[in-house]
């Protein structure tokens, strides 16, 4: 029988307002509603990460945060650049910007539109997204193979966003 050897994987729930870039093989979830998640893979080393937003800009008298769309990506991009990766070695896929009842301001639409405008003027081609609507998303995403599992939702409660608090010990 040929030896096999299984590729360990570690996992990262990412919450919101956070960045992850990782050269370890990782699978990295979120959850988003109007919020954006954008995942980055490096063809060349088969390396990702991912960043979850809030908002698309900082207002003038707001903290540049990764809350923001405009910081988040731009940190994304500059921390798989620090591990190796170039521009032309990227690829994105782009998650969330649903709409909120009641939300005129359109924040998830704002944000997506964010995202794609900061992606094109970097020269990464958005390879894959699932975009807008009113259902929130469960984004699993591998950083080693760039294959992402979206699960849309009706309601997003508060332990979606920490998933193992809730957990019970082994026994």
């Amino acid at each position: 029988m040929p030896e096999t050897h299984e590729m360990e994987v570690c996992r990262y729930h990412l919450q919101p307002g956070y960045i992850l870039t990782t050269p370890d093989p990782t699978v990295i979830t979120t959850v988003v509603g109007s919020c954006v998640a954008v995942c980055l893979f490096d063809r060349r080393h088969k390396t990702g990460g991912m960043n979850h937003f809030l908002y698309p800009k900082p207002g003038r008298r707001e903290r540049t945060t990764p809350c923001f769309g405009s910081v988040a990506l731009i940190a994304l991009i500059r921390m798989m650049m620090a591990q190796g990766s170039r521009l032309q070695d990227m690829e994105a896929q782009i998650f969330g910007g649903g709409r909120r009842p009641h939300d005129l301001a359109d924040m998830g639409g704002r944000n997506v539109r964010l995202a794609r405008n900061l992606l094109r003027k970097k020269g990464i081609p958005v390879v894959s997204e699932d975009v807008g609507g009113c259902l929130g998303r469960r984004v699993v995403f591998h950083t080693a193979t760039n294959e992402a599992i979206v699960m849309k939702t009706r309601k997003i409660r508060q332990g979606d966003f920490y998933p193992y608090r809730y957990r019970l010990p082994n026994a």
